[in-house]
C-alpha cells in the first residue's frame, strides 16, 4: 500500500489522485468526518480533485475513493467501524490486483490500519454517564487526562465528546487493551510538508472559498432536514468539531458571522498542528514518514512517490 498524509490543506488529496492515475488504482479515504453523506463542504472532501481532465478541460477519468458518502449525518462513527470497512475494501481492491492508496489526516485512523490495532465496540455505560452527567467541559477534560495523553483536543471539544471519550477509555481499562487483531498492513508512508506560513494561507484562502459555495446552507440543511437526510439536532452536529461546530453556533444564533469565521479559522489552524504533532508522534512510535515539500512540483512528487515505493518493494 501507499499511504499519503498531511495536515489539512496540504495537497494530500490532490497527490493521492496523482499517484492513483499514475498506479491506475484507487483511494482509500482516512478520515473521520469524510465518511458522511450530505457532509460536503464542511468535511472539504474536494470531489473536484478527483475528476481527471484534459488540456482542454474535458473530463478524461475520475478516480474512485472509497469510504466517502457511506453514513448518514447524524450517526457516530466508531474507529473500531473504521477499520472494519477499511480492511474490506482493502481487501477488495488487493483480490482485483489495483494498489491501495491510503489518503486523510485523521492520524488515528491511518495508525490503526498501520500498526494493525484491534479496536472493540464500546458500549454506553448508563451508570458511568450519569456519574459524569453536569461536570464542566473543565473537569471532564481533566478525568480525560487520567486515563490517557490529550494529543487531540477534539475529544474535549464539547461535553458530550468527551463524555464519550471516558466512556470509551474506562472500558478498555477494564476490559480490553488496543491488541494486535488486524494484521499491520505494511505501507510505503508519505508526508506532505507544508511551511507553516504557507499552510496557514491556504487554510485561510479554503475557507473563505467553502463559506463561499455555500457551507452555511450545508449546515442549515443538515439542521432542518431539507439536505435530504433526516434533521440532525444542534447537539449532535456540534458533536463533529470545527466547522459543524461553529457553524451551527452561527446558525442558531450563538455567533455573529464575523465571530464564527474568527474562531472557526483559529480552530482550523490549531487542528493542523495538532495534526503535525499526531504524525511526528507516529515517527517516534516507528512508523517512518518520507517527507516531502509541498512546494515540488506535482509530477516531480509523482516521480518522488514511485521512486520511494520501488526502494520500499525492494527493501521488503
Amino acid at each position: 500500500m501507499i499511504t499519503i498524509v498531511g495536515p489539512t490543506a496540504s495537497g494530500k488529496t490532490r497527490l493521492a489522485v496523482d499517484i492513483a492515475l499514475a498506479f491506475d488504482t484507487e483511494i482509500i479515504s482516512a478520515d473521520s468526518r469524510q465518511v458522511y453523506k450530505g457532509m460536503t463542504l464542511g468535511t472539504g472532501k474536494d470531489l473536484e480533485d478527483f475528476v481527471v481532465r484534459n488540456d482542454a478541460g474535458e473530463v478524461v477519468k475520475t478516480i474512485p475513493c472509497h469510504l466517502y458518502d457511506i453514513r448518514e449525518p447524524g450517526y457516530k462513527y466508531s474507529i473500531y467501524e473504521y477499520q472494519q470497512d477499511f480492511h474490506r475494501v482493502y481487501n477488495d481492491m488487493l483480490n482485483r490486483g489495483k494498489l491501495p492508496v491510503l489518503c486523510g489526516g485523521s492520524g488515528l485512523y491511518v495508525e490503526s490500519v498501520l500498526r494493525g490495532y484491534e479496536m472493540h465496540e464500546v458500549p454506553e455505560n448508563p451508570e458511568l454517564r450519569a456519574q459524569l452527567e453536569g461536570k464542566s467541559l473543565a473537569e471532564l477534560t481533566e478525568i480525560l487526562k487520567g486515563y490517557k495523553t490529550l494529543h487531540n483536543q477534539t475529544d474535549t471539544d464539547t461535553a458530550k465528546r468527551a463524555i464519550r471519550e471516558i466512556e470509551i477509555r474506562d472500558y478498555y481499562k477494564t476490559h480490553a487493551e488496543q491488541l494486535t487483531g488486524y494484521p499491520a498492513v505494511k505501507s510505503l508512508v508519505v508526508g506532505i510538508d507544508i511551511e507553516r506560513e504557507l499552510r496557514r494561507a491556504k487554510i485561510s484562502k479554503r475557507l473563505r472559498e467553502r463559506l463561499d459555495a455555500g457551507m452555511v446552507e450545508e449546515v442549515r440543511g443538515l439542521l432542518d432536514g431539507t439536505s435530504g437526510y433526516n434533521p440532525v439536532p444542534a447537539e449532535n452536529l456540534i458533536y463533529y468539531g470545527l466547522e459543524y461546530k461553529f457553524l451551527t453556533l452561527y446558525v442558531t444564533g450563538q455567533l455573529s458571522y464575523e465571530e464564527m469565521v474568527r474562531q472557526l479559522e483559529i480552530a482550523i489552524h490549531q487542528f493542523a498542528k495538532r495534526q503535525m504533532t499526531w504524525f511526528r508522534g507516529m515517527e517516534k512510535r516507528g512508523t517512518h514518514i518520507h517527507w516531502i515539500d509541498a512546494s515540488v512540483d506535482p509530477k516531480e512528487k509523482v516521480e518522488l512517490v514511485k521512486n520511494l515505493y520501488e526502494q520500499f518493494l525492494n527493501d521488503k
